[in-house]
């Protein structure tokens, strides 16, 4: 049975072989090249990736992503679609799963958005689901920089506490539109913000994510 990450992982694949090497994502300056970088030393160089949460090993995780991005494009890709070798804890279903879902779902999404004819995908029911039981798990990690309250709301009404503060603000929108609004991509969220206009205001200018 194929499991979420799987489904993103091939979908995200295909979305950057279709783009190309050189397009713009929503990852600040990185182009499509950059990241299918990271995304193959995330998996597979796990010496380096730790950089990514250990500010003492960010340069050395710079300095192996460079290398990777140097490599051919299409030899990224193949590596994305493989996954990752059998010694890597990504290559553990329960851990790819875990790890991968909601990784995968907001790169993929960062090569769709950034281009300027993009369209919302419409998620199933079970997938949508999926990404809110995690993103009710991380929520709290997500929103810890808001600067005032913030709460995350389904349309079915479903919430979830990202940060306790005063004022409040809602964001409303589909679970994956509110996982992107919660990683940081706010500007490309279909969400609707509710709450004093300051408020609102300064959540915007915020920096939400890992």
């Amino acid at each position: 049975m194929s499991t979420h990450a799987k489904r993103e992982r091939l979908l995200l694949a295909d979305l950057l072989e279709s783009a190309g090497p050189e397009a713009p994502t929503l990852c600040d300056d990185w182009t499509t090249r950059d990241l299918a970088a990271h995304l193959v030393v995330r998996e597979r160089r796990t010496d380096a990736s730790a950089g990514i949460v250990l500010k003492p090993l960010a340069a050395r995780l710079e300095r192996v992503q460079a290398e990777f991005a140097a490599k051919p494009y299409e030899e990224l890709i193949g590596l994305i679609r493989t996954g990752p070798p059998k010694m890597s804890p990504f290559a553990l279903k329960q851990i790819d799963e875990a790890s991968n879902t909601v990784e995968f779902y907001v790169h993929a999404e960062d090569v769709r958005r950034a281009q300027p004819d993009w369209t919302p995908r419409e998620l199933d029911p079970v997938f949508a689901d999926a990404l809110w039981a995690r993103l009710e798990r991380a929520a709290r990690v997500l929103g810890r920089k808001a600067p005032v309250g913030v709460v995350l709301r389904r349309p079915d009404g479903q919430t979830v506490v990202a940060h306790r503060g005063a004022p409040v603000v809602t964001v409303t929108g589909e679970p994956g539109e509110l996982t992107m609004f919660a990683f940081g991509r706010l500007d490309a969220a279909k969400v609707e913000l509710d709450g004093e206009q300051d408020a609102v205001a300064k959540l915007r200018a915020a920096k939400l994510g890992v």
